[in-house]
C-alpha cells in the first residue's frame, strides 16, 4: 500500500488533530501561542498521531478521545524537537529557521517546558492510569536517549547495541507510547497492547536508524536539514559504526582524527570510505530488517486494511530515501 493512500485515508482526522494542538497552544502569554503556530506551520508529517490514529482503529476503537491524544504526543515531540534544537545549536529545522534561531535559547526552552507539562495536563483529564503510564514513561525515556546520546558524543567504540538502545529510546518509546494508547482506547487484551507497542518500538527505531543514514545521503533541501549535520556534531550513528568496524587500521585512526573536528574534507573522507565499503546499504538493510520485526509484533492480529494501514507507516520509515 502506498504511503499517500494512509495519509489520505487520515486526512479528515489529521485535521482534527491539527484542531487539538491549537487548543493546546492556548495561553495568556502570546509568545507560546505564536511559537505553537510557528511549529505547526512548519510542517512535519504527524507521524506518532498516525501511529495512534491507526492503532486506535485497529484496536477497534470507536470514540473521538484518540484525537486529543493524538495531539498531545505531537505535542510532547514538538517540545523534544524545541531542547534538542537548543542542545544541538540547530539553525534550520525542516527547511525553516529553528524556534531558538529566531526567539532565542531562553524562550524556546521555557515554551518546550510549557508544550510538555501542557501536554501531560491535558492527558491527566482522561483520568486513565494506563495512558499516563505510557505517557510519563516515554517522555522519561526520551531524556535519558537524549543524554546517553550526549555522553556518548565522538565516542568511536560505542557499540551498535548501545546505538540502539539511544535510538530505541529518543525516538522509539513515543511512537510505542502512541501505538499502545490505541490499545487501551480499544480495551484489547495485554497481549495485543504488547504487540502494538512492541510495534511502535521498533518502528520508531527503524525510523530514526533511516533518519541518520539519510543525514548522509539525502539533499539538504529534502532534509531540512544540514547534509552531514550529525557528523559535525560528533554524533555516531549506525552508518559510522560499520565503518569503523569496516575500516582497516590505518583508516580507523583517520576516522578517530577526524571525528570531532569537523571539516568539509573530513566528511568528504568519511563519505569516500562508506562507498567503499558499502555501508549505507548495509545500515539501511539493518533498517529494513528492524521494520520487519515490527511487522512481526502484529501477528496477534488478523490480516486487515488496518493492518495494512500499520505496516505501510512502518515501511515509510526506510521508503523516505527515495
Amino acid at each position: 500500500m502506498d504511503i499517500k493512500q494512509v495519509f489520505d485515508e487520515y486526512d479528515s482526522e489529521l485535521r482534527l488533530v491539527n484542531d487539538r494542538l491549537m487548543e493546546l497552544f492556548e495561553s495568556s502569554v502570546p509568545l507560546i501561542p505564536l511559537v505553537g503556530k510557528y511549529l505547526l506551520d512548519s510542517g512535519g508529517k504527524k507521524l506518532r498521531p498516525l501511529f495512534l490514529l491507526s492503532s486506535a482503529r485497529i484496536s477497534g476503537y470507536k470514540g473521538d478521545e484518540h484525537l486529543r491524544l493524538a495531539a498531545i504526543v505531537e505535542l510532547i515531540h514538538m517540545s523534544s524537537l524545541l531542547h534538542d534544537d537548543v542542545v544541538d545549536g540547530a539553525q534550520i529545522r525542516r527547511g525553516k529557521s529553528a524556534a531558538n534561531s529566531i526567539w532565542g535559547n531562553q524562550i524556546v526552552i521555557l515554551v518546550g517546558d510549557f508544550l510538555y507539562s501542557n501536554a501531560l495536563k491535558s492527558a491527566v483529564s482522561f483520568k486513565n492510569q494506563e495512558i499516563m503510564e505510557s505517557l510519563s514513561g516515554a517522555t522519561t525515556a526520551m531524556t535519558e536517549g537524549e543524554i546517553l546520546q550526549l555522553q556518548k558524543t565522538a565516542d568511536i567504540d560505542i557499540t551498535e547495541e548501545e546505538y540502539l538502545r539511544i535510538i530505541s529510546a529518543k525516538t522509539g518509546e513515543l511512537i510505542s507510547a502512541s501505538c499502545r494508547i490505541g490499545a487501551i482506547l480499544g480495551a484489547r487484551t495485554n497481549a495485543e497492547k504488547k504487540a502494538l507497542a512492541g510495534f511502535g518500538l521498533k518502528a520508531g527505531a527503524a525510523f530514526q536508524m533511516a533518519d541518520d543514514i539519510l543525514d548522509y545521503m539525502a539533499d539538504e533541501n529534502e532534509l531540512g536539514k544540514k547534509l552531514g549535520k550529525d557528523f559535525e556534531e560528533s554524533k555516531i550513528t549506525l552508518p559510522l559504526i560499520y565503518l569503523f568496524e569496516s575500516a582497516d587500521e590505518n583508516e580507523r585512526k583517520e576516522i578517530k582524527a577526524v571525528i570531532d573536528v569537523f571539516s568539509e574534507s573530513s566528511l568528504n573522507k568519511v563519505l569516500t570510505l562508506f562507498k567503499k565499503y558499502n555501508v549505507l546499504d548495509k545500515s539501511l538493510q539493518r533498517a529494513r530488517e528492524m521494520i520487519e520485526e515490527a511487522k512481526a509484533e502484529l501477528s496477534v492480529f488478523p490480516d486487515s486494511k488496518e493492518k495494512e494501514y500499520m505496516f505501510s507507516l512502518a515501511d515509510y520509515a526506510v521508503l523516505r530515501e527515495k
